[in-house]
């Protein structure tokens, strides 16, 4: 198989990057945070750093896959030098982590999508809605159906290669994703005090602007493009060397941030509108969503779509983490494509299991005070993803600067912004991002 340049079309790579960087998080935690921390005013930052700091490590992380035709590890070593691969490394590992906890929530979402189909999540009662799902999760087989059942897809869709697997799934899961999104939210929006939620949302609280909030307004941007870890790296190394990385960027960066901003304009309205807890994450999505589409018509058919909304955002995100795990031993040790997604697939499904009884029968294990979900979760998203931003700033910027500007094609003062963020802003801000979270 041939395994270089082989995105079929421009197309094709944006929604498969794009589809990289829209997980979850966007779904069940930027329309919380943001409305949470000055609504407009902190959307107002969101967007400044995703399409500055982001843009620009996002170009870095493609130019510098495209460059050496080689995942995290190999482009690393070969633009850097030996020493540096060590970063590339650390995002494999931090991949693997993510992967494996995240497929476990990805089953949580293939869980769901059946009980819309069958009625069972239909309630407008949040404390049995509650109970259900911690009865769910706190089983110690089912979840583990699901996590297999996840994996099993993400697999399914990354052995068909690059071009026939991962671009024809982004071709079709992206759209999906807009389709269904677009559908949930324009029937938000006309529910009755709908606009009291649109108003939480965006309406700016300048009062709100301080330091922590600009902190937290940088590494929302930062980590819900995916940065970090050398997904876009991967991916970016099977770019053809014709393509424009900047364009190509922004339209990933476009697409990512515009998930977010419908997931805030499906969620907030209908919360509002019923008078529930916008609460983030699970709560949200598995047991205060039902209880609207419970007061809805047609309310199962609008379950069904939002839980089909979570599936495809989390597969989205997941084929990213299994092909920036497999380029390193396909490219690096030269293993055979097929055998190395089928064993990452069962080591991932196998570590994912202790992350899934951590929430049931291994509740009480603790790892420096965290459940192991949580120490999972801590390890990728407070230490490993900041680091590598930070080493892939550094390289930019300083170890390969020249090599990767014009790997990008940026002259002018293009060039000496792009220079300039990958030098000192990038390191200073994420560094930043990094303290606080520790």
């Amino acid at each position: 198989m041939t395994t270089r340049n082989a995105w079929g079309s421009r197309l094709g790579f944006i929604l498969a990057a794009a589809g990289s960087a829209v997980g979850l998080g966007a779904i069940w935690k930027f329309p919380y945070v943001t409305a949470m921390n000055g609504g407009g005013a902190f959307l107002l930052l969101f967007l400044i750093f995703s399409f500055t700091l982001g843009l620009a490590l996002m170009m870095a992380e493609i130019a510098l896959g495209r460059l050496a035709s080689n995942g995290a590890v190999g482009a690393f070593k070969k633009i850097g030098g030996t020493p540096w691969a060590l970063l590339g490394l650390l995002g494999v590992i931090a991949g693997f982590v993510l992967f494996s906890f995240y497929s476990v929530v990805g089953g949580w979402t293939f869980a769901y999508l059946g009980k819309a189909i069958d009625g069972s999540v239909l309630s407008a009662d949040p404390k049995a809605l509650e109970a259900m799902f911690g009865s769910f999760v706190s089983d110690p087989v089912k979840p583990l159906v699901t996590h297999a059942l996840f994996t099993l897809a993400t697999l399914g869709i990354v052995l068909g290669g690059i071009e026939k697997g991962i671009e024809r799934a982004g071709k079709v899961l992206m759209p999906a994703l807009f389709i269904i999104m677009l559908i949930l939210m324009v029937r938000s929006l006309t529910l009755p005090g709908a606009w009291a939620g649109v108003v939480q949302f965006l309406a700016p609280d300048w009062s709100r602007v301080n330091p922590s909030m600009v902190v937290e307004a940088l590494g929302l941007a930062f980590f819900s493009l995916s940065l970090g870890v050398g997904a876009m790296v991967a991916y970016g190394s099977y770019m053809h060397s014709g393509e424009e990385i900047l364009s190509a960027s922004v339209w990933v960066v476009f697409l990512a941030v515009m998930i977010a901003l419908l997931a805030g304009l499906m969620i907030f309205p209908a919360v509002a509108a019923f008078g529930l807890n916008p609460a983030a994450g699970p709560g949200l999505t598995f047991m205060t969503m039902p209880v609207v589409f419970m007061h809805l018509p047609f309310g199962q058919l609008f379950a069904i779509a939002f839980f089909a909304l979570l599936a495809t955002a989390a597969l989205s995100s997941s084929v990213a983490m299994l092909e920036l795990i497999a380029i390193w031993f396909i490219d690096d040790l030269k293993l055979p494509r097929r055998p190395v997604l089928i064993g990452i697939a069962l080591a991932v499904f196998l570590c994912g299991i202790p992350a899934s009884w951590s929430f049931g029968i291994w509740s009480d294990v603790r790892i420096f005070g965290k459940s192991i979900f949580d120490a999972m979760d801590y390890f990728v998203s407070n230490l490993a993803m900041p680091v590598g931003g930070i080493g892939l700033a550094l390289l930019a910027g300083w170890r390969a600067g020249d090599t990767l500007v014009d790997e990008v094609g940026l002259s002018g003062w293009k060039r000496q912004a792009w220079l300039m963020t990958c030098r000192y802003v990038a390191p200073v801000l994420i560094t930043t991002v990094l303290v606080k979270n520790l």
